[in-house]
């Protein structure tokens, strides 16, 4: 008779998230998730495969919870700049928080880590940033047909500029001690669509 699972595999990979979200990957042994979710070895094996498998399962999990909301944030009626400034203001304010930016953003610390040499997390990261430049490059056509939005600007362009702003923010905001860096460049990034 097959035994029950005495965890909530959901609530595992939550932990395993927040645990590779802090250490990294290379830094998080499976003794630390072993520790850490408070299950054994051979249950997280069973349940979700190697080290690998679980850091990439992780990583979908952090993807299905962030980027629906970039989606919603820059998809709402009306004026669509306003939900742009917005949306690379808060990235901005997040990075430069005392408290999050030591975590960073894990799609940003997998690309930085891993994506050089590992595909399958690289195919991942990518797909992320798309979620975020597919949104931007919607609003920003949107905003240059309701004229919000000079007609000689490209919205592709200045969407991957602000994708490439919001993720440099990200590593900088990891490292820097001076909040005015990032909002410094977040702010002279959104005069761009002036």
């Amino acid at each position: 008779m097959a035994r029950t699972k005495e965890f909530d595999p959901d609530a595992a990979l939550q932990s395993a998230l927040e645990l590779f979200w802090r250490r990294g990957y290379e830094a998080t042994s499976m003794a630390d998730l072993v520790e850490h979710l408070g299950i054994g070895r051979a249950s997280i094996y069973a349940t979700f495969g190697n080290k690998h498998d679980l850091y990439l399962k992780a990583l979908d999990r952090y993807g299905e919870t962030r980027d629906p909301a970039i989606v919603r944030e820059l998809s709402q009626p009306g004026p669509a700049l306003p939900a742009v400034r917005a949306m690379v203001r808060r990235f901005a304010a997040e990075a430069a928080d005392e408290i999050e930016r030591l975590n960073g953003c894990f799609v940003t610390n997998t690309a930085a880590e891993l994506g050089p040499h590992d595909t399958a997390a690289a195919r991942r990261v990518e797909l992320s940033w798309q979620h975020i430049e597919t949104p931007l490059h919607s609003a920003l056509v949107r905003a240059q047909a309701q004229g919000e939005l000079p007609e000689d600007r490209d919205p592709r362009a200045l969407a991957r500029m602000l994708l490439v702003l919001m993720q440099g923010m990200r590593v900088v905001g990891k490292a820097s001690t001076d909040p005015a860096r990032v909002r410094d460049a977040a702010e002279q990034a959104l005069a761009l669509l002036d």
